[in-house]
């Protein structure tokens, strides 16, 4: 059985916009499902052997697929994705201020989307990353390949500096949108109003999200969640179930039986801010 999960930190041009990549090889387990559910970042998935199978979307109307490559947008809902018991690739986390940086566009056009990466990059760019996965000795190498690509064709962002303090603040347990748009010097409607327009979540979406995020990084079978509401933010226990009912679809015990080989992978890769997909 091979299970390989490692993390690498992008070059310094870059790192503003992605905070860290992961590399992932798997063969030999038992096919499965795997949710991908909500996060504070894009992601960017370039596969190296098999496809990358979404079998439900966040957007319900979208139809499953494959890809070699793939963008994910912010979502609230979990995707589902499958795999036969292999996969291989590598996932570079996207900040919603580095979505004009490396696409072109604001993250608000993502939002709910799974996009072929080449609609986005173009098929040239997508085609040199995955070659060069393929043909690198190591993760070590592979993450040179990602850095060398995103490095020649990143700019810089374009987003308002307001809406990127704002972002940065929301990320912070218990700032109010009143008070976030009195640091910013905006009434709150003209802070929610380019707040969404920029990057597709409301401010306290983005702010219920981010606490989400925290919370279920702290889930081991071992932690009580009674802890876990209390340390996050929650008002009890319930609270943080029905919230992670809402991002997840399932409850935190149905996560953790269904989902601990991609917690134990992320410990061992010592991924503090590992993304929504893999």
């Amino acid at each position: 059985m091979l299970d390989e999960h490692v993390q690498g930190t992008p070059s310094a041009r870059i790192r503003p916009y992605m905070p860290f990549y992961s590399g992932y090889r798997q063969d030999g387990l038992a096919p499965a499902v795997h949710r991908g559910l909500p996060s504070p970042y894009l992601t960017l998935i370039f596969t190296m052997d098999d496809p990358l199978v979404v079998e439900r979307h966040p957007d319900p109307r979208q139809t499953a697929g494959k890809y070699d490559s793939l963008a994910g947008g912010l979502h609230l809902t979990p995707a589902l994705i499958t795999h036969p018991g292999r996969q291989s690739g590598v996932q570079a986390t996207v900040s919603p201020l580095g979505c004009r940086a490396l696409f072109g566009r604001p993250a608000a056009e993502l939002r709910d989307q799974d996009v072929d990466a080449a609609d986005l990059l173009g098929p040239h760019v997508v085609d040199e990353v995955r070659y060069g996965l393929l043909t690198a000795p190591g993760w070590a190498a592979r993450f040179a390949v990602l850095d060398a690509v995103l490095t020649r064709i990143v700019t810089d962002s374009q987003v308002a500096p307001q809406i990127a303090y704002a972002l940065k603040r929301l990320r912070t347990p218990g700032v109010s949108v009143a008070k976030l748009a009195d640091e910013v010097g905006w009434s709150g409607r003209h802070l929610t109003d380019r707040f969404s327009a920029e990057i597709g979540l409301r401010p306290k979406e983005a702010a219920r999200v981010a606490r989400f995020d925290r919370a279920r990084r702290a889930l081991r079978p071992a932690v009580r969640l009674a802890d876990i509401a209390a340390a996050h933010g929650f008002a009890d226990q319930s609270h943080f179930v029905r919230e992670f009912h809402a991002f997840a679809g399932c409850a935190p015990s149905r996560w953790i039986a269904d989902e601990f080989g991609f917690v134990q992978a992320a410990a061992r890769a010592g991924a503090d801010d590992e993304t929504h997909d893999l």
